[in-house]
């Protein structure tokens, strides 16, 4: 499956595509059971041609499994690490959140996602297959290809919000909010990787942009006739 708006955007990195499957992909990468590691690491290595796997139990932390949609987060831990932390309870704090109840405000407003499969995968997307749907596609951008693709998710409608961000962890804004999307209207396009626990595992020039299968399979269609295909855009593109 090929994509006129990495071609367009003249993308060095492949579209990932996120999907659930029952099947396990033969010689995926997976992080190993209890073994800690970032969703997002992974990610920026499938949009390098690598294909990843996770099971519930591979998903190297607690919030990969959240931003994954294996499970929602329990009260009891999380609150305090996003936050302050807990000398009480041994539980360092990130300080991403003023106070335990900002954090458990924040938790409670995620996405509950219900995975009908065992597997979630990262593949890139020109080694999808036709008879595969994928849950939303990633692409990694660099300022100028995330202004054009700001652009794009707003050219064929007449509001102004339909590329968003969200404050969340990497994994939160780049599969589990945007899956989300496939459940509402919208279908709104996703800004990611604000995350500062997650941008080290990408360079430092780089930001997600994601889309919801169906609405990338909408603005592909617009490549040909919109700003992507002029003057403008061109210069700007390969400069």
């Amino acid at each position: 499956m090929k994509s006129k708006i990495a071609q367009a955007i003249k993308s060095k990195y492949f579209p990932v595509a996120v999907l659930w499957s029952d099947e396990k992909p033969k010689g995926a990468i997976q992080f190993k059971e209890g073994k800690r590691g970032c969703v997002a690491s992974v990610l920026f290595q499938a949009a390098k041609g690598h294909t990843a796997v996770f099971d519930e139990k591979t998903t190297g932390c607690n919030g990969g499994a959240v931003g994954l949609g294996f499970k929602d987060f329990e009260l009891g831990y999380i609150e305090y690490f996003l936050s302050t932390g807990s000398p009480e309870r041994n539980i360092p704090g990130e300080y991403h959140r003023k106070n335990p109840k900002m954090a458990t405000g924040f938790t409670q407003q995620l996405p509950h996602i219900q995975i009908p499969t065992k597997y979630v995968v990262f593949k890139p997307l020109d080694q999808v297959s036709e008879d595969e749907r994928p849950q939303c596609i990633v692409f990694f951008v660099n300022p100028d290809q995330l202004s054009a693709l700001v652009m794009l998710a707003n050219y064929d409608k007449p509001t102004k919000d339909n590329a968003i961000l969200y404050s969340a962890a990497g994994c939160h804004q780049t599969i589990l909010e945007v899956i989300a999307q496939n459940y509402s209207d919208s279908l709104k396009a996703i800004v990611g990787l604000t995350d500062i626990s997650a941008r080290r595992f990408v360079d430092k020039d780089l930001l997600t942009f994601s889309l919801p299968f169906k609405r990338f399979v909408e603005l592909e269609s617009e490549v040909g006739e919109s700003f992507l295909s002029k003057e403008e855009w061109g210069n700007l593109r390969d400069r």
